[in-house]
């Protein structure tokens, strides 16, 4: 995996995980709060999946390298 996930395909922008779960925490907000129409919710859900996509690409990065760090660590915790 890349040192930073690339979001919104269509856009060619970067974000961090952070922008990216703010952007969805807005969009859900958003959606939650009612008054868009069918047409603004479905481009908001679209948008909202990539960047629930994006955010959990983060996730698994992190994970991956927490993993690998504990196994680059020595058995006896490198007393």
């Amino acid at each position: 995996m890349s040192e930073r996930p690339v979001g919104g395909q269509q856009r060619g922008e970067e974000l961090s995980y952070e922008q990216a779960r703010d952007q969805l925490v807005e969009i859900v907000q958003k959606l939650e709060s009612g008054g868009a129409t069918l047409s603004e919710s479905l481009a908001l859900w679209e948008r909202g999946e990539q960047l629930a996509d994006l955010c959990q690409t983060w996730l698994d990065g992190a994970r991956t390298r927490i993993e690998a760090a504990r196994d680059r660590r020595p058995p006896d915790g490198g007393q």
